[in-house]
């Protein structure tokens, strides 16, 4: 039952935090529930399950760290973000006005 729980938290605390970095903007509500899901689950490996196996809350604490690092790389290499970004370029140019000119006296392009 305690590793369920661990799980669950684990898996929560994931996927809340690339939620949160990639679809959510800010540090939110999202993030620091992702955090703590993440802290719970290893804090609870080390607590409740390290009495039954003594190597969980090692296990626990790698296990978040690569999931995090691999659902990031999977959403990166997804190339979700780039229909989620702005791909535009600018190319019009701002004629300024040089010192003792007015702007009223620039020429326009056509």
């Amino acid at each position: 039952m305690y590793i369920a729980i661990v799980i669950v938290l684990l898996v929560f605390g994931v996927a809340l935090l690339v939620a949160e970095m990639f679809l959510l903007p800010g540090f939110g509500i999202a993030g620091i529930s992702g955090f703590l899901s993440l802290a719970g689950s290893v804090f609870f490996a080390y607590w409740k399950v390290a009495a039954i196996y003594p190597w969980a809350g090692h296990a626990t604490l790698a296990a978040a760290l690569v999931l995090t690092g691999l659902a990031i790389y999977g959403f990166f290499r997804s190339r979700a973000i780039e229909k989620m970004s702005l791909d535009t370029t600018i190319d019009s140019k701002v004629e300024l006005a040089a010192p003792g000119k007015k702007i009223e006296n620039l020429k326009k392009e056509d």
